[in-house]
Formats: structure tokens, sequence, C-alpha cells
């Protein structure tokens, strides 16, 4: 049997059989290594590879904010400051949901933790003021992708640690398209508002209005001070994320007095869980994304496509569907860390620039965490809104179609996503 059938056969039979992400992917490595008589040492050693970076070590200070963030009670600051600002326009809660999630992207990096902190505040609220259900559930799923979108994002991190791209210059490429993906999910609430006479909030007045804004400044500088610090060279991208900690702990506990040093090692305690989790899927990951190399699955797949198509439009275009189809059932990391040997073999092919190759990727796998079955976004939504993850979906279709329109848009026009990494960062965007 060809072992590149065996290898990804066996891998998908698992998936199927629901056996865990991570042992589903070590098992058919595991199945592959025997049937190509290798070394069992090899396991070990690009595990331990796959893991041994130091642009990783950001994962778990980004996880450690944002439950920071979360238990510190700072998305109720967000709620507040996002009610002042918009809430009194058409739809006005369902345009707070997008608002906060847009803020709230750039202090946690996860959207997960967008969806389980903003949904429980914001789903029952918007139900009781009579907004349909799927609406709410959609537009809270929906939001919450900016979470890997915005920076800082985690997944952008596993991208450029695994792809050996600067995490600096996708963190700013990913502003632009999420900025425009939060005002077109704004456009899409007022056109539902106007259509089923979704209400408007009481507008604040200029008073309630300063007070709110004052009260989100000192969460809202950590965005400047992860981004100025990385762009300026001051430091990385993991000691921006440990600075954005304690940064993060001074609030929540000097400042605010949100938080007690009891609750610390609940929320340090959650976070290694969750880094561990996360990094035995990276490792078992990196076993399978070197069998794929080994293998020369990125030549052949590349030979393939350039034999279908020259054009890098369609080369980009094939790309997405690709990740619109594996995004359905793996979780964006995962799928990065297996396939990104084949993606950027693709890209060097098609001439496409790192960056811009990175951040479409990042944007079309941010859609498999609110498309079934894999969608953990939606699901969290669906289980704080009561609802079957179908219905939810379907009120989700209009702003996956925005999304991917921008997505379009993004890769004929290039620079719409390169334009602050190349004003920022203009030496590392040529040599890139």
């Amino acid at each position: 049997m060809n072992p590149l059938v065996l290898l990804m056969g066996s891998f998908f039979l698992l998936i199927v059989l629901k056996v865990p992400i991570a042992f589903a992917l070590g098992l058919a490595s595991l199945v592959t290594i025997y049937h190509l008589d290798l070394s069992f040492f090899s396991v070990v050693n690009q595990m331990y590879a796959s893991i041994d970076s130091f642009p990783l070590l950001a994962v778990p200070f980004f996880l450690l904010l944002g439950n920071l963030m979360n238990e510190g009670g700072v998305t109720d600051r967000l709620v507040k400051v996002s009610d002042a600002l918009i809430g009194h326009i058409r739809g006005g809660l369902g345009h707070v949901n997008v608002l906060v999630s847009m803020l709230f992207a750039g202090l946690s990096g996860s959207a997960a933790a967008d969806t389980a902190g903003i949904g429980a505040m914001l789903i029952p609220a918007m139900k009781k003021a009579g907004y349909d259900t799927p609406y709410t559930v959609a537009v809270t799923a929906a939001s919450s992708t900016l979470g890997v979108i915005i920076p800082p994002s985690i997944m952008m991190v596993i991208y450029g640690a695994m792809g050996q791209v600067s995490i600096g210059a996708l963190f700013l490429s990913g502003f632009i398209p999420g900025v425009l993906i939060g005002l077109s999910q704004m456009g899409y609430t007022y056109y539902l508002a106007v259509k089923r006479g979704y209400p408007a909030n009481p507008r604040k007045t200029p008073r309630e209005m300063a007070q709110a804004v004052f009260r989100a400044i000192p969460p809202l500088i950590l965005p400047l001070i992860i981004l100025g610090g990385i762009t300026s060279g001051v430091f990385t991208a993991t000691e921006a994320a440990a600075v954005a900690v304690v940064y993060g702990l001074i609030l929540m506990m000097g400042v605010y007095r949100s938080l007690t040093f009891r609750q610390l090692p609940k929320l340090f305690g959650e976070a290694v869980v969750n880094y561990s989790l996360a990094m035995l899927a990276v490792a078992c990951a990196g076993v399978m994304g070197w069998l794929i190399a080994y293998l020369n699955a990125p030549q052949l797949i590349a030979s393939y496509i350039m034999g279908i198509t020259q054009s890098p439009l369609g080369i980009f275009l094939l790309i997405v569907v690709f990740l619109l189809i594996i995004g359905t059932f793996l979780s964006p990391i995962t799928a990065i860390i297996i396939f990104l040997p084949i993606i950027q073999g693709l890209g060097n092919a098609a001439g496409i620039h790192p960056i811009h190759l990175g951040i479409i990727v990042v944007l079309t796998l941010s859609l498999g965490m609110i498309t079934p079955p894999y969608g953990i976004c939606l699901l969290i939504a669906c289980q704080i809104g009561d609802i079957p993850a179908p219905r939810a979906f379907i009120a989700t279709l209009p702003m996956i179609g925005l999304t991917l329109l921008i997505i379009f848009v993004g890769i004929l026009i290039p620079d719409l996503f390169l334009f602050l990494p190349k004003l920022l960062m203009p030496q590392l965007m040529r040599t890139a």
C-alpha cells in the first residue's frame, strides 16, 4: 500500500471512529512508520522537535492572559464601553456583541475563550431583549472567530513558529481583515434589525460614555504594548506575552482588585492543562507533518496542482477550498501543523508572499471554528443558547459568506492585508 495513502487513510478512519485528535495523529503515524520500517526513535525525535520552539512559549502566556481577563471582569467593562459607543444603533446588542469580540480579541488570542466569556453574558441578554435565538447564537459564534484574527492570535503564533514566518508581521496583517469582518457582521446585524424589528439600546449621555471609555482604557492598552514591543524590536512575541501577563496581573489585582491570590492557582492550573493538551496535539501532528514531508507529498501535490493551473489566483482558491474542507473536522492548529509543508510548498511554487499566504490560511481556518462537526465556537454558543447546532449553523451562513468575500478580495488585492506589515516592518517584508 502507498505509505501516504496509509497515513492519511488511517488518520481519517480514526477520526471517523471518534478517536481523540492527538491519539489519531500518533497512531496513524506509528502505523506508517512501522510499514516503512523506520526507527521508532523518529517518533520521539520529531515530537520533541515539534515543541522545541521558543515562540510556542507565547501560547501558555496568552492562554493565561485570557483567563485573567475573563475572571477579572474585563468582559463586563468591554460590554459597557461597546454599549456606550454603538448600543444606540438599531440592533444594539448585536452590534455590541461584535464590537466586544473585536476588543476582547486584542486581549485573549483565543476564539473559544471569547465565545465562552462573551456568550455567557450576552446570549441570555439578547434572548431576553427579543432577538431570535438562532441569530443570537450565530453572531456570538461568528464574531468570536475574530479572536484568532485580530492580534494577538494563538493560531498566528503556531503558524509563525512552525512555518518560520514573522509572528509580528502576521499580527499586523490580521488587523485590517479583522476590522473588515467585524464591520461586515455589524452591517448584516443592522439589516436584520430593520427587517425583524430588533431594538436599539437607550443612548448614553456624554458623561456615561466618557466614564465607560475611561474604565476600559487600561485593558485596551494591552494590544498596543504587545504589538508596539514586537514591531519596534523591544521584545519577541514570547516576551510580549509574558509582559502582557504581568501587566494583566497588576491590573486585575492592584488596580481593579477583581482577583485575589487564592484564585491564581486555579487560573494557572487551567492554563497549564489547556497548554499541555494543545502541545500533545502539536507534538503528534509534528510527527505526521514530518512523515508527509518525508514521503514528498508537498512536491507531489504542488506538481499536480501546477499541472492544473499555474495561476497564483487559481492556486490560492484551491488552497482556500482545501482548508475549508479540512477545517470542518480538524482544529485550526492541528490543520496548520499537518498540512503546512504542503501549503507552503504550493505558496512557494506560485510565488505568494509568505505573510499573505499566512493570513489567508488563518482567515480560512477560522471559519472551521463555526462549521460542524468540529465548530468548537458554534458548539459552545449553542450550549449557552440551548439550541441545536444545525439551526444555529444555518443562521451563520450569511456571515460565513461575508468572510469568504473578504478573503477573496484580500487574495485579489494583497496590499489590503499587507499594508500595515509593509508600513511598520518594511525591511522584513522585503526580505520575506
